[in-house]
């Protein structure tokens, strides 16, 4: 498969990925445009791999998860009253996309790694095994990181907490 092929295959769904990742749909373009270009270099290697998507998403996961390729960490702020200072709230008062935000925000507040499995888990559809590839440690580490981040989302849901507070 060529290189412009996979990119038009799967722009869409590493894109989702990245935006579920990092919170911030500019900042996932980013990522994986930084992830495309180098991907692009040493495309023979990659096409050449069982699976090239896996190996693809592997790179966003630590490009995301790098510091030091980045100039400043970027807080997401889990308040809407923040959001709503950049920008005019949108008038869509449906129940669900008011749960889905919520829900984002509680997910953007919690530490990277956790954030990372949870999106891997239940964004992606990924087995212990293949988040245990991704983020490079061993499926009861991820095990460990799903239970802690499940355990402050359902405290923040009860107790309408930040996830920071329910983390400690």
């Amino acid at each position: 498969m060529r290189f412009e092929e996979f990119v038009a295959g799967r722009l869409d769904r590493l894109l989702r990925y990245a935006t579920a990742l990092t919170c911030d749909p500019h900042l996932a373009q980013d990522v994986v445009q930084e992830v495309l270009l180098r991907a692009q270099h040493r495309w023979t290697r990659i096409a050449a791999l069982d699976a090239p998507e896996s190996y693809v998403r592997r790179m966003v996961t630590n490009e995301y998860l790098s510091w030091r390729r980045r100039r400043a960490a970027r807080n997401v702020s889990a308040t809407h009253s923040t959001l709503d200072a950049l920008t005019a709230p949108a008038a869509d008062h449906a129940e669900q996309y008011a749960e889905r935000d919520a829900m984002r925000g509680r997910i953007a507040a919690l530490p990277r790694k956790q954030r990372a499995a949870v999106v891997l888990r239940y964004y992606e559809d990924c087995t212990d095994a293949e988040i245990a590839e991704a983020l490079g440690c061993s499926a009861g580490t991820v095990r460990s990181h799903l239970s802690r981040a499940l355990s402050a989302l359902r405290a923040a849901e009860r107790g309408r907490l930040p996830v920071t507070e329910a983390l400690s």
